[in-house]
């Protein structure tokens, strides 16, 4: 295993820049996952990493060494793709050992590697038969088992689990998890699906329009974002964000809203914020809890889903605007369906931005 480093790096389509200025280390054994929506850069930005895609500017290092513009074979990287890319005339052992083959291997050091693999991944009873024969999640474990046989310094993901279903990527995030552990390579893994990243990766990259937008743990992005683009892309159900303004009464600061009053978190120093000053408040909705308060949000319960130890409740906030409000309560809430009901939060649990900027207010 290997550090994998990106300097600076940028990739031009034409007059169109994709990705921007981008700096990343990724630590030797790490696990990073590049996250955004699709046509934001990061896929574009492991097939640089693969050389699939020649850069525009900067440098990428595999080692200390420069391989910005070295062949893919020679950069020592493997890299899993999303549509498994097997070769459909060979068998399962073939197509795991091809890259081993073409570089003139040893047939017993070939068939050593094909069959530790096999055991890892749990396939060596599917060694002799040829892709067409083999479920999705097979053959995913085969396009890894394609990449571990090779013995890379990096493994890179393109969207590996995407083509799978819901029940069997749950399964795949865990197989790869344990793969991860047991191997212990430098990893770069792209996907737009957040569950797959707060899952899997150690480091998360967040990318918007070619940018970083913030990189941290899975708990920093979910807990501490920078910026309202960070905050509103991480966790399902979205954050909810309310337009409010600071209002300072004797010793006390105030965020009010349209028809509610919040007190502001103790964290948010009085000397950080001017009075009046133009803010949007971000509540997730697993953060609401029923309230009685008066200043409380006020929401007219228009939709319950329920999901068996929780429900989703959407309704518009009361007032001029009707603000769609997402709360996550406990239990069955089909009884609310059509009610006015109010939601309380704790002041601590509050993220605040600046309205101009749209970055966040908590003290780093």
């Amino acid at each position: 295993m290997a550090e994998l480093v990106l300097k600076n790096l940028v990739k031009r389509f034409g007059d169109v820049t994709v990705v921007e200025q981008l700096d990343l280390t990724v630590a030797a054994g790490e696990f990073v996952v590049l996250l955004g929506e699709s046509g934001c850069g990061k896929s574009t930005t492991l097939r640089m990493v693969a050389g699939l895609e020649e850069v525009s500017e900067g440098q990428i290092l595999i080692g200390g060494k420069d391989v910005t513009h070295v062949q893919p074979m020679a950069r020592d990287i493997a890299m899993v793709f999303q549509n498994y890319a097997l070769y459909p005339h060979m068998d399962v052992a073939q197509n795991m050992s091809f890259a081993l083959r073409l570089a003139g291997s040893p047939k017993e050091v070939i068939d050593a590697k094909v069959t530790k693999a096999a055991q890892i991944l749990n396939i060596e009873h599917l060694l002799s038969r040829k892709p067409k024969e083999l479920s999705g999640g097979q053959r995913q474990r085969v396009a890894i088992g394609r990449a571990i046989v090779r013995e890379p310094q990096v493994f890179l993901f393109d969207e590996p689990l995407s083509n799978l279903d819901a029940k069997l990527r749950g399964h795949m995030r865990a197989e790869l998890v344990l793969l991860h552990e047991r191997l212990g390579k430098t990893t770069l893994y792209v996907t737009h699906d957040q569950t797959e990243a707060m899952t899997l990766a150690n480091r998360i990259v967040i990318f918007d329009k070619g940018r970083i937008q913030q990189v941290g743990t899975p708990s920093e992005v979910f807990n501490r974002p920078t910026n309202l683009f960070v905050a509103g892309f991480i966790g399902t159900p979205t954050m909810n964000f309310f337009k409010a303004h600071c209002v300072q009464m004797g010793d006390r600061l105030l965020l009010q809203g349209q028809g509610f009053t919040l007190p502001a978190p103790s964290w948010l120093p009085t000397t950080s914020v001017t009075s009046n000053q133009a803010l949007v408040i971000g509540i997730r909705p697993q953060m609401f809890k029923p309230s009685n308060n008066a200043d409380d949000l006020a929401i007219q319960v228009n939709v319950v889903e329920y999901l068996g130890t929780e429900s989703q409740v959407v309704g518009p906030l009361q007032g001029p605007d009707a603000q769609r409000v997402t709360a996550t309560l406990p239990g069955n809430a089909k009884d609310l369906l059509h009610q006015t009901i109010r939601l309380g939060v704790d002041a601590q649990a509050l993220h605040l931005f600046d309205a101009q900027s749209g970055l966040s207010l908590m003290p780093s």
